[in-house]
């Protein structure tokens, strides 16, 4: 992903003139008032130093609880390994069974199949990679999603924000003074945009050897943008 070292600012406009005088009160008018509106945008890097996983055992037979068994079992095994490593938050995920049904199109259930998840969560890139290979030697990898930690994406918004709602005050101070009049910003309007994590989700259909190794991260860094959009009067 390209690193981008500053802010990207971006910003339209265009000019309304009202269509009527604005009413002062009865008998009373002010002057027409000449209108801008325009818009900023700026976006800002944030590492992604957070990493989120999910892997899976999924088994199918006969007997929906010889199923159930095989799958608590190996489930309660990959947490017990996961509960080892301190720098790894983990919890159990999803959990289903469906019935498998004969291709007689007679509705005839043939077998079960259970799936059951457990999600990892850590800031030590490290040590999920190494967590990760262990688990695969069992359970399949179902994705992996770097992100950033709600610290490092809060500066982000903040530091674009500051960048948006100042390229929106130079150019409404350029426009302004282009037509030799100062001006007031009469509305203003923030929001910012998601996250787009430069790593896509991997999945796997099924679990790898037990000499599996570590699944190599990269954190890199995603884009978070703010846009600011507001209308401002010029004045004499």
């Amino acid at each position: 992903m390209r690193v981008v070292p500053f802010a990207l600012a971006l910003v339209s406009t265009s000019m309304l003139l009202c269509a009527a005088p604005v009413r002062a009160g009865e008998g009373q008018t002010q002057p027409q008032v000449t209108t801008v509106e325009l818009s900023a945008e700026a976006s800002k890097a944030a590492a992604n130093d957070l990493a989120t996983a999910v892997l899976y055992v999924e088994r199918t037979g006969p007997n929906p609880a010889a199923v159930a068994r095989e799958v608590n079992r190996e489930i309660a095994t990959a947490l017990e390994l996961a509960r080892t490593r301190n720098e790894v938050k983990v919890q159990s995920g999803n959990t289903s069974t469906w019935p498998i049904y004969a291709q007689d199109g007679k509705g005839r259930v043939t077998g079960w199949r259970m799936r059951s998840e457990i999600e990892l969560e850590s800031r030590d890139l490290p040590a999920m990679s190494d967590l990760v290979g262990e688990l695969q030697a069992t359970l399949a990898l179902a994705q992996i999603t770097m992100q950033p930690a709600p610290e490092a994406r809060r500066k982000a918004i903040d530091a674009a924000t500051t960048d948006a709602l100042q390229a929106f005050e130079q150019r409404a101070s350029l426009i302004a003074g282009a037509l030799g009049r100062k001006h007031r910003i009469a509305h203003l309007s923030v929001g910012h945009s998601g996250f787009q994590p430069p790593m896509p989700r991997m999945r796997a259909a099924a679990a790898m050897s037990a000499e599996a190794a570590s699944a190599p991260l990269e954190g890199g860094e995603s884009q978070v943008s703010v846009h600011v959009s507001g209308r401002i009067e010029l004045i004499d």
